[in-house]
């Protein structure tokens, strides 16, 4: 076994590769970027060196300055984790050559399964059954749109070197497949400095399932079963669960035979991912495979009770698979959620920011070894994570907060915990899914594990509900909120001053000598102001909100774990709740909810924000202009084309009118909010 690794990567990747490497007794190297020095992955290794500025191509992708880094400290192995250089042949070979170990596979596979095209032949040559398309070298639009047009609409544009849903359009007319191939084209280059592409038939409603295999180097390969990744918004994964709902036992066999001879035909070592794409009535076809540890490994960790970052570092170590085909079983139901720093609302934009309060389920395990719980069975729950309380989410890394892992003896426990632990899961100082993910859990076609690709579109109306107006419950709970934290502040100022006993002065009970106090208190949510009247009396308050009035009482404030309880009427309540500048959050068991509160309240830019409008909905780089100044155009129109961490964001004209200026030119850097384009409404 090693005595010293070096970690090439960042986040929570890199914290749970550490996690295991200290279990095994294995000393760890972390290697940050300027936006990462404060970090929870160089905390979590014992020795880091600095590899460059934020962005990610002066640092995290600087290949010989990592492995100089590893020979300079003495580690014997690189683990390059997932993304930056994971699946990059010429660093897996540069490693090699240094006389360090990859943990990972040969550079010879990574090569083959590299060209999404190229492994397509390969997979054919093994037969592994494919999906009719176009995989060849021929790339000119008008040939390509040939191919297209044969295989008939609608088709699946794919970068070739592509994955994580970059550099892919579903196409479903031939008039939208000119400027779907060149957006693809262009976001394909950026991501992966490759823009060939491949073109596919476009599955309806296909369920994305993937195989997990492990190989090593005396010859042993096996699957660890399968996952389902079918739950997806912009081809990218958002829930992920094992094993996969309505599996029989024949097609598991059948799938995971034909992911170990996807892994042999190129002769495989260590952990990859052999994905499918699979038809209603269950035929498969082979899509890809990633030649590296996937971000949804811990389902399969939590269903099989085994450490996969162990197997990995055993096999680059030279040892075998720890176990055979016929020793490897399936125990319970795992789900993994992952929770973003996005907006769900406006088209799931990253959002960037620091994080100004983070609480996490209470009772989650923070290691794989900690899933084990005293009855055999994994806890209940699990987190992966890179951040921390206070930490800032950057335009320029991926802006996953963690991922959320429950298990249960059967699916419906499994998701029931996930809603659970999702209410629990408290952020503020920026946009987050985590209100998202809790209505996913509650949706019927995903609890009724009625599960393909366009279920988020599909289920639009009720994952992505238009806010109302505020309930009076909301009211009144933001009312306790309000009043509760006003009293807990007034305490601590009061002790602070060495005050002691009941100074009438200070005291907060509305006492008046002609009466109690009646005052206002005004809240905002989604820019509509909603204004209630609190009346003070004695043990409690009652809320007027429009025609209804509750009654508050035994309202208790914890400043430190910002919690809130009391009653509402006769009900019991406990939420979250503090108040960050001037939005008052709350954390309920129906969702986050955040509301204005202060007199003139700062939601002025949210609307420059929405999908259409012409200002940078976050921050990044201009890399097209579809339109000239003094063009006359359609409501909707394309206009300018923005990347932002490697994925393409088109501002479209919110109404019929004329473009008056252009304000920035193609290789521009935008910050969120800057104007882009000056426009006359007619």
């Amino acid at each position: 076994m090693f005595d010293k690794i070096l970690i090439a990567n960042r986040g929570e990747i890199a914290c749970r590769i550490a996690a295991t490497a200290r279990r095994l007794g294995i000393r760890t190297v972390a290697v940050y970027s300027d936006a990462d020095a404060r970090s929870a992955h160089v905390a979590a290794c014992d020795e880091a060196y600095r590899v460059g500025p934020a962005p990610a191509r002066e640092s995290y992708l600087q290949g010989e300055l990592i492995i100089e880094i590893a020979k300079r400290c003495g580690a014997q192995a690189i683990h390059p984790g997932y993304g930056f250089l994971s699946e990059n042949e010429q660093f897996a070979r540069a490693v090699h050559d240094a006389c360090l170990v990859f943990i990972g596979p040969p550079a010879s596979a990574i090569a083959a399964m590299g060209s999404k095209s190229a492994a397509k032949a390969l997979m054919a040559r093994a037969n592994v059954p494919l999906v009719p398309g176009y995989h060849g070298d021929e790339q000119d639009p008008a040939y390509l749109k040939g191919q297209a047009d044969a295989i008939g609409y609608p088709v699946l544009i794919k970068a070739s070197a592509g994955g994580g849903g970059k550099g892919m359009r579903i196409v479903h007319k031939a008039s939208e497949f000119d400027a779907m191939l060149a957006s693809c084209q262009r976001e394909a280059k950026s991501a992966f400095s490759d823009d060939k592409v491949l073109i596919e038939r476009y599955v309806q409603r296909p369920r994305h399932i993937e195989i997990q295999v492990f190989a090593d180097s005396q010859g042993h390969c096996v699957h660890l079963f399968e996952r389902d990744c079918s739950v997806q918004r912009r081809h990218q994964k958002v829930i992920e669960e094992a094993p996969a709902p309505g599996m029989t036992d024949e097609r598991r066999r059948a799938m995971g035979e034909a992911a170990v001879a996807a892994a042999r035909a190129v002769g495989y070592v260590g952990a990859g991912t052999v994905e499918f794409i699979a038809e209603p009535d269950g035929t498969f076809y082979f899509m890809e495979m990633n030649t590296r540890l996937q971000v949804e490994h811990p389902v399969t960790e939590m269903i099989t009770g085994l450490d996969l970052v162990e197997w990995q570092l055993r096999v680059a170590a030279g040892q075998a698979l720890p176990l055979a085909q016929d020793q490897l079983h399936i125990t319970g139901h795992a789900i993994e959620a992952r929770v973003y720093a996005e907006n769900p609302d406006k088209g799931f934009l990253p959002s960037t920011g620091t994080l100004r309060h983070l609480r996490t389920p209470t009772h989650a395990a923070f290691s794989v070894r900690a899933n084990q719980a005293a009855a055999g069975e994994p806890a209940a729950v699990r987190i992966d994570s890179g951040v921390r309380h206070s930490d800032t989410i950057s335009p320029h890394y991926d802006p996953m907060i963690a991922k959320l892992i429950t298990w249960g003896a059967d699916r419906e426990q499994a998701i029931a915990r996930m809603h659970a632990a999702l209410v629990e899961f408290e952020v503020v100082g920026l946009a987050s899914n985590v209100g998202f993910l809790q209505r996913l859990m509650r949706c019927k076609s995903f609890a009724g594990a009625d599960l393909d690709t366009g279920l988020i579109d599909r289920e639009r109306d009720a994952l992505l509900p238009t806010r109302g107006e505020p309930t009076p419950r909301l009211l009144a709970l933001a009312s306790a909120a309000v009043l509760a934290i006003e009293a807990d502040e007034a305490g601590r100022k009061r002790r602070a001053a060495g005050v002691r006993g009941g100074d009438p002065w200070a005291l907060l009970t509305g006492w008046r000598p002609t009466g109690a106090l009646s005052r206002p208190l005004q809240f905002t949510q989604a820019g509509k102001p909603a204004t209630v009247r609190v009346e003070y009396a004695a043990g409690g308050f009652t809320v007027h909100a429009g025609d209804a009035a509750l009654c508050l009482s035994a309202l208790r404030y914890d400043s430190a774990s910002a919690r809130l309880d009391g009653l509402i009427g006769s009900e019991a309540f406990a939420i979250g709740a503090l108040i960050d500048r001037e939005t008052l959050h709350l954390f309920t068991a129906d969702g986050p909810q955040a509301l204005g509160y202060a007199a003139a309240l700062a939601h002025a830019g949210e609307d420059a924000q929405d999908a259409g409008n012409l200002t940078a909905p976050m921050p990044g780089k201009v890399i097209a202009l579809l339109c000239e100044a003094g063009a006359k155009v359609a409501r909707g129109q394309p206009l300018l084309v923005m990347e932002a961490m490697k994925m393409e964001h088109t501002i479209c004209a919110p109404s019929a009118g004329t473009v008056d200026a252009l304000l920035y030119a193609v290789g521009d850097q935008v910050a969120e909010g800057a104007q882009l384009i000056g426009f006359s409404a007619r």
